[in-house]
């Protein structure tokens, strides 16, 4: 029974290696199978896309296939194009069918990344070690997934509570800047803690085989412009579309107008990747541009001589993360239109009324408070502003899974840490209690009836809406 690649190019005929390298890469040309990799991605994915626009240019109706989207098809078609294409360049050292078919399917990845790489996983599946039963990685994977299965459930689904109503509820005339705003930030955290939180879910399943996946994630809010943004947000995809898309489209080798045009078209196929909609291309359209302004900054302003001051860095943060959020509002509204409405209210374009929610809050307190003191006591007690102003404190501030974990090198591209600090992850029975408390509680707020919260501080969320 033939175990590789190898042995099936051998069974036909090929028997000296230099024809067996010339059957494996013609079988590997792009022209010969990355585009059939590709035109399954595009009927399965963009179909019903297609088909949906041509009906709006044509005025006619077609009959719509409602093609169902099979789980994981971008993660698994993106492992084996990045697998042909190096096939091709006579990249790959390992051929191995078992674990070539292993990496495909591998299952933790496949909902949420990390987009995997041959290089990275074949290595570590041709290893015994993951095939012996270990403590350490049963520990330390049950550990990872706690952090994030607490991420998801407990906090990035509770804040989409508070992001629906404003992008999903019916068209609100006078939506006001608050309410924008509040609904914005809400979703920048819930997106930050769902993606983080399912990369830490895939790392600890992962662990526990004892394989470890490639860094994913790593604080994007935290970055000081869109460049390093994206080397820390999904940053194998980033990976992904810079290698086998960026580069292979000229990248900067023919100066600066083509590399702003590669940028441009590398970052608008990668908003179409996440999804089949305008809005995801407007928003890959919105990061292309920031790149293209934030390339030419860097070529245009003078180098500087000495580190920023926490000053400067600060607003570069919070620059960067603003151009982010703006972005955001496009990936999740239902129609460009919805998040004209949006950004229109943030702007304050509808004005600068507060919430209804806050009105009777300040009638209550102008009477033995100033107008200042008053209005820091209305926002207090929204429940938003208990959930948001955290949130973006952890963000920002707070180390990350790895970080915690860095002393037993959670993911491919941690180091380990030799430093001890306080708030680093230990084997021993207060972080065993901890861990098992977040899984306890994500388990309970996931069987709860109703999806009621288990916090109080949540107990009011349903309750709240864009009107007050």
């Amino acid at each position: 029974m033939p175990h590789s690649i190898r042995d099936i190019a051998a069974a036909l005929g090929a028997e000296a290696e230099g024809e067996l390298d010339l059957v494996i890469t013609r079988a590997a040309e792009p022209q010969a199978a990355g585009p059939d990799d590709l035109a399954l991605l595009a009927y399965f994915k963009y179909c019903n896309f297609f088909v949906d626009n041509l009906e709006w240019l044509t005025g006619r109706e077609i009959s719509n296939l409602q093609v169902i989207l099979p789980i994981g098809i971008s993660f698994f078609t993106f492992t084996q194009i990045a697998f042909l294409v190096d096939t091709y360049r006579r990249e790959v050292e390992e051929y191995d069918l078992v674990h070539y078919g292993l990496f495909v399917t591998y299952f933790p990845h496949l909902i949420a990344g990390p987009v995997l790489h041959h290089k990275e996983m074949m290595p570590q599946f041709r290893s015994p070690a993951p095939y012996r039963l270990s403590s350490e990685n049963l520990v330390l994977g049950l550990t990872i997934f706690s952090f994030g299965l607490f991420k998801k459930v407990l906090i990035a689904d509770n804040l989409a509570a508070y992001v629906r109503p404003v992008f999903d509820g019916p068209p609100t005339v006078g939506l006001n800047l608050i309410d924008a705003w509040s609904a914005t930030l809400a979703y920048c955290l819930q997106i930050y803690f769902d993606f983080s939180g399912y990369t830490d879910m895939a790392i600890g399943l992962s662990r526990l085989f004892g394989i470890q996946l490639p860094l994913n994630f790593n604080s994007p809010y935290q970055a000081l412009n869109i460049s390093e943004f994206w080397r820390r947000w999904h940053m194998t995809l980033s990976r992904f579309l810079r290698d086998y898309l960026y580069v292979p489209l000229g990248g900067n080798r023919h100066g600066t107008p083509r590399r702003y045009v590669n940028l441009a078209l590398t970052m608008l196929l990668g908003g179409l990747w996440h999804g089949a909609g305008w809005t995801y291309v407007i928003w890959g359209g919105l990061h292309g541009l920031y790149l293209v302004i934030h390339q030419a900054w860097q070529q245009l302003r003078p180098q500087r001589r000495t580190p920023a001051g926490p000053a400067v860095r600060a607003g570069c943060v919070l620059l960067t993360f603003t151009a982010v959020a703006l972005a955001w509002v496009f990936f999740r509204a239902p129609s460009a239109e919805r998040a004209l409405q949006i950004l229109q209210a943030m702007l304050g374009g509808n004005g600068l009324t507060l919430p209804e929610s806050w009105h009777a809050l300040l009638t209550a307190q102008l009477g033995a408070n100033s107008l200042l003191q008053s209005g820091a006591v209305a926002a207090f007690q929204d429940h938003r502003v208990l959930l948001i102003v955290p949130g973006l404190l952890w963000v920002w501030f707070a180390p990350n899974t790895q970080q915690v974990m860095s002393r037993f090198a959670p993911a491919l591209d941690v180091q380990p840490n030799p430093q001890r600090r306080a708030w680093e992850w230990q084997p021993n029975p207060l972080w065993a209690m901890a861990s098992a408390l977040l899984l306890a509680a994500a388990a309970a707020q996931s069987h709860a009836d109703q999806r009621l919260p288990v916090f109080p501080v949540l107990a009011a969320r349903r309750a709240w809406s864009p009107t007050g």
